[in-house]
């Protein structure tokens, strides 16, 4: 008699900054990964909808996950944490996580250079994986970028541009930067440093021998990103648009099931692809 089958483990999701847009996106996406259970609805101390009901608060009836501030103990609950928070409140998640010794994966965006040693620092400890993007057609789209950038002459100039909804803050933004970063790092050129908040409208431009970086923000357009190499007589034009925040969800969510079982590193969406375009 054939001997039955097994279903993979639950793993257990915490999410943090479930109150705001990829919080509640990855509550809708949840249910859609049969693997996944969500343990834990991570909220600021001071936020309104503690002690709420999480499902309610993301629109999608009660759910019986109650929202807490309690993050040590939301993560005593948990075997991966997903943060897509704020950056004020990114070392807090990042030291949570080490002293639990539970993988995280940093969604979060606007990061500054001072969190780089506490990052490398985790690394060590657990498994972090940060992305200022988690679609997985991004992440296959910045190593076009890189090959594309390798592949073409020098008198081929690069520019990035970014379109977003009018209330985001930072520009250009992370993915932007990964992009530009991409095809820097592939020619051998400076890399695209992060900018300041930018009001809505155009800012931005190439400087001579750099990757330009060109940010919109106008409307409530979700997120395209769009890398022109211009040359002589002709120019490739590579972009992806995300029509519905929920790629980035379930981007996150696949690449948490794939966190849970690395050791401890530093990862990106880079590797996550790799392992998945092996099998």
């Amino acid at each position: 008699m054939p001997a039955a089958a097994h279903s993979p483990p639950l793993v257990r999701v915490a999410v943090i900054g479930v109150t705001g847009r990829m919080g509640q996106a990855l509550l809708r996406a949840a249910p859609s990964f049969p693997q996944v259970i969500v343990t834990a609805a991570v909220a600021s101390p001071r936020s309104l909808a503690l002690g709420r009901d999480a499902g309610a608060v993301a629109g999608l009836g009660p759910n019986n996950l109650i929202v807490t501030g309690d993050l040590a103990e939301a993560l005593r609950q948990a075997d991966v944490a997903i943060d897509f928070s704020h950056a004020d409140a990114t070392q807090a998640s990042l030291t949570a996580c080490r002293t639990a010794r539970k993988p995280l994966l940093l969604g979060t965006t606007g990061l500054g250079a001072g969190l780089e040693p506490a990052m490398t620092a985790a690394a060590r400890e657990i498994a972090l994986l940060a992305a200022a993007n988690t679609s997985i057609a991004v992440a296959v789209l910045a190593e076009l970028v890189r090959e594309s950038a390798r592949a073409l002459p020098a008198s081929f100039d690069i520019d990035v541009i970014e379109t977003h909804h009018r209330t985001k803050q930072d520009a250009p933004s992370g993915t932007a930067l990964t992009l530009g970063r991409a095809a820097a790092g592939a020619r051998g050129l400076p890399l695209p440093a992060a900018g300041a908040p930018a009001p809505s409208g155009v800012v931005g431009g190439r400087p001579e021998g750099q990757v330009g970086m060109v940010s919109i923000r106008a409307g409530d357009v979700v997120g395209e990103h769009s890398v022109l190499f211009s040359g002589p007589g002709e120019q490739l034009a590579l972009t992806h648009r995300a029509l519905d925040r929920g790629i980035f969800a379930r981007g996150a969510l696949a690449a948490a099931l794939w966190l849970v079982a690395q050791p401890p590193g530093r990862y990106g969406m880079r590797d996550f692809i790799g392992y998945k375009t092996s099998v």
